[in-house]
């Protein structure tokens, strides 16, 4: 007998064995077609688990699980008030946190345009720590690499700027199903386009996932559980995923329909929240189910090159987040206070969601204050798209696009029509739509059969 402890936000899956039989959850499969990751412990197969979070786990010398029982259950309780204090408290124990992952080595940072990469940053900068700091954008897209170098020179770390290229995914695409698993599609790690180049850069990645999610709100109005669970459904299926899982349901022939069972297992998580306040509720549930089942997944790449630690993945940020009323999380008050209070020169610099304007003036985001931007940036890319170079927004379009590209997709999916597991049908026509110009409607169909056609090819494994 063993004993498995899984922290509240787990970096990765930890799978153990149940008593069912050896076959396909084909259930499970179609939930994760149409939302792009697993619910709660499901996978691919019916004896096959992945351990919950926040959880104490008895296991046998088998690998089966014998009791579970959770240590910690995310709450709402606010015991501070003054934002003043919240954010002395939230500053001592993020720095506190980054000081105990990084103590004495060489940190790999990622650096984004956004908010958590440049909290991290600033910590690091006051603990003093030797930093290599990167960044990366699309071939034909945002130059996101340009506010990212301008924080590296404010903090004086070294910087190194990269192009997420076109078609590179057909090369790795195997090693990538060898790290996450095929529980995630494979064009949301963008960061396995340049992992090869952070080989020896450090001793320890310090990623910043999660922080935009516990440090804001969902700005969702008290909702009924009916109105809350229709409300979630809406956010967690994917364009296109819903009509590719029924498709599937019907296919293998399922009990029931699909959208009935969706919405019955979200309603069963969702009732085992005990918080009221809808956005904290919301907040929880992402963390519970979200962040492990999707986000976690892919930081086995990071992992792959040096150890990785997640400050707002620690236990004692998540039971922090549970003090704090929730006007003190939305509108990332507190990480944008905690950048103007210990580096103002951070904050002048743009932030990306809301380019041009940076920390001290974001609030003029909005007509008529960003007019000329929206206009010279609109400008930019019909010119872009006038020379033949359209603008790029998602890795997607840089992996499956374009002739060579697609012959890889066609050849990628040729071996799912072998036996039927998917039917040839529903394949022809996602094809056929997202190369006649209806991308964005079936980029997401496109990823889950690519994801499935690895599956498939390894399903022996199971």
């Amino acid at each position: 007998m063993r004993t498995v402890t899984t922290p509240i936000i787990p970096t990765h899956q930890t799978f153990a064995k149940v008593k069912a039989p050896h076959e396909l959850h084909l259930e499970a499969i179609c939930v994760f077609v149409a939302i792009g990751f697993f619910l709660d412990q499901d996978t691919y197969w019916k004896d096959k688990v992945v351990l919950a979070p926040a959880s104490k786990h008895e296991l046998d010398e088998h690998g089966f699980v014998v009791d579970s029982k959770p240590w910690f259950q995310w709450h709402s309780t606010p015991t501070i008030s003054d934002f003043s204090e919240a954010l002395e408290a939230y500053s001592d124990l993020f720095e506190g946190i980054i000081d105990k992952q990084t103590k004495g080595k060489r940190v790999i940072l990622p650096l984004s345009g956004g908010l958590d990469s440049r909290t991290q940053a600033v910590a690091l900068h006051r603990l003093q720590r030797e930093v290599f700091s990167y960044s990366y954008e699309f071939q034909q897209g945002y130059p996101e690499t340009k506010i990212a170098r301008k924080i590296a020179e404010a903090c004086d770390f070294e910087f190194e700027s990269y192009s997420i290229p076109e078609g590179y995914l057909w090369s790795v695409l195997d090693r990538l199903f060898e790290l996450n698993g095929g529980y995630s599609d494979f064009t949301s790690p963008r960061q396995m386009a340049v992992v090869d180049y952070l080989e020896g850069k450090g001793e320890v990645f310090s990623l910043g996932h999660w922080g935009d999610v516990l440090f804001d709100s969902m700005h969702v109005p008290s909702l009924s559980k009916d109105e809350l669970v229709t409300f979630l459904e809406r956010k967690l299926i994917k364009r296109g995923g819903l009509e590719l899982a029924c498709k599937l349901w019907d296919h293998w022939n399922l009990s029931g329909d699909f959208t009935s069972y969706l919405k019955s297992r979200i309603s069963e998580l969702l009732s085992k929240i005990r918080i009221e306040d809808t956005n904290a509720k919301l907040r929880a549930f992402k963390s519970m189910h979200w962040a492990p089942r999707w986000t976690s997944v892919n930081l086995s790449v990071f992992h792959s090159v040096a150890p990785i630690s997640l400050p707002y993945y620690d236990n004692a940020m998540c039971q922090f987040i549970c003090t704090l009323p929730e006007n003190m999380l939305s509108n990332r008050k507190l990480q944008i206070a905690y950048i103007k209070h210990k580096m103002p020169e951070l904050a002048k610099i743009t932030w990306q969601a809301h380019r041009p304007f940076h920390l001290y003036n974001y609030h003029f985001d909005k007509v008529p204050y960003n007019i000329p931007y929206r206009l010279t940036n609109k400008m930019q890319r019909m010119m872009s798209s006038l020379i033949r170079k359209p603008y790029l927004q998602r890795n997607w379009e840089l992996q499956y696009l374009g002739a060579s590209n697609q012959i890889h997709v066609i050849q990628q999916l040729q071996e799912l029509k072998s036996d039927g597991f998917i039917p040839e049908a529903v394949i022809t026509e996602c094809c056929h739509r997202f190369y006649q110009g209806q991308s964005l409607d079936v980029a997401h169909p496109i990823n889950m059969l690519i994801v499935l056609s690895q599956f498939y090819k390894s399903r022996g494994h199971g």
